[in-house]
């Protein structure tokens, strides 16, 4: 459901808009981006309101905002041009700076944080495995909402098939929402796993949560910055990528249903890599997915930068498109109620998502200037790849703060 308020089903939506409303490539992204970066300092506040009035209240008012703010989209270019009978092309930005702000906070932050910190709280010694039931659905979701969403706008046009994403977010996801949605085991009568009553010495616990940390507590931590600026990268990378995905295929020389069919391909090593990583999670430390997740994306950048020179660049992107997307699901369930416990929650994984979306601004804005000043976007993955690489040398110093904890 947070998918309209994502990049990667913006993307498709990019080049109708441009023209219907008349504005630049540049523009654009430069709206999409403040209003990215605005919304970016909105979620912490989001995340302590999850962790006061808990998830069906926060959720349903997210999904209503999300539908409200679609069907503006859906008929922006009315309202702009004949209706306020605008011809200022800085007023445009300006305004579509606001109506980016909205999509992105209700769909990409709060439908997104307040869902998965709800399923990530009903479990604990199998939180990876569990998470990987729903991880499977994200990935699929994400990766074929472009063949979709492409398809919507040829029955539909661009305005028809945001109607119809509003008419699900107002009407349909709430009442999902209020007859499924608990916030946690204790208001059932349960325990995480589903445990009732149950005795203490039945329950092992591979990975301990001595003390829930508060979000200032967790800050001072150098893996909590390592972990999460990684996660932002992905935000950063992604949101490039697919926010000009066609023109970057343009500009190799390749066809644009090619640019958005690769998304499929890599939609079925995402769902394998989620699988796989949920299982091994509860088993293992995350700071190897965390290694490879780096890996993956510098594969990934690399067949951005080598797209129309060889038939591997392809591949590449497939591959690293799809490990690193399975191993983002797992990795923001995961990490944070393990590294730093439940009872603050939302408003240390708010923190998390507001520079994901953060970095998920820079992103767009990033490229199109690559492609604005060199005539090429390989200027701009350069500049991803190399922050990338960093990121992954820096996890080799993380640790479990929980860990130090039980050595004293």
């Amino acid at each position: 459901m947070s998918m309209p308020g994502q990049t990667i089903g913006v993307s498709v939506f990019t080049e109708p808009l441009m023209n219907s409303l008349s504005i630049g490539r540049d523009d654009l992204s430069l709206a999409y981006m403040l209003g990215t970066i605005g919304s970016s300092f909105l979620l912490p506040w989001a995340g302590r309101k999850y962790d006061q009035f808990g998830v069906r209240p926060v959720v349903v008012s997210a999904s209503i905002g999300l539908g409200g703010i679609l069907l503006v989209l859906s008929k922006i270019d009315v309202i702009l041009l004949k209706t306020l009978a605008i011809d200022n092309n800085l007023l445009i930005v300006c305004i579509m700076i606001v109506v980016f702000l909205l999509l992105r906070f209700f769909g990409q932050g709060v439908l997104t944080m307040a869902s998965r910190n709800m399923t990530v709280k009903w479990f604990d010694q199998k939180r990876g495995l569990a998470t990987g039931f729903s991880n499977v659905f994200v990935s699929l979701g994400f990766s074929y909402s472009p063949v979709v969403l492409y398809d919507l706008i040829q029955n539909y046009e661009w305005n028809g098939a945001w109607m119809v994403l509003s008419v699900v977010a107002i009407c349909i996801f709430p009442v999902l929402v209020i007859l499924f949605f608990r916030d946690n085991p204790e208001e059932c009568e349960l325990e995480p796993d589903g445990f009732k009553n149950a005795d203490s010495k039945s329950k092992k616990n591979t990975f301990k949560v001595i003390k829930n940390f508060n979000l200032k507590e967790a800050r001072r931590h150098y893996t909590f910055w390592i972990c999460a600026l990684m996660l932002a990268m992905q935000g950063l990378y992604i949101t490039a990528f697919t926010f000009h995905v066609v023109s970057i295929f343009e500009f190799a020389g390749l066809p644009e249903r090619e640019a958005i069919r690769i998304f499929q391909p890599s939609a079925v090593i995402a769902v394998l890599v989620t699988l796989v990583a949920s299982y091994i999670s509860d088993r293992i430390s995350v700071k190897p997915l965390f290694i490879l997740k780096g890996i993956s994306a510098c594969v990934a950048i690399l067949g951005v930068v080598l797209l129309g020179s060889t038939g591997w660049a392809r591949i590449l992107i497939i591959a690293g498109n799809g490990v690193m997307g399975g191993l983002f699901a797992v990795l923001m369930s995961v990490t944070w109620p393990r590294y730093f416990g439940r009872l603050h929650l939302g408003a240390i994984s708010g923190q998390v998502i507001s520079l994901i979306v953060f970095g998920s601004a820079l992103g767009p804005i990033i490229f199109s200037q690559s492609l604005t000043h060199f005539n090429s976007y390989q200027n701009g993955a350069f500049v991803c790849f190399f922050i990338y690489l960093l990121l992954t040398i820096g996890v080799l110093w993380t640790s479990n703060p929980q860990k130090s904890l039980l050595e004293v």
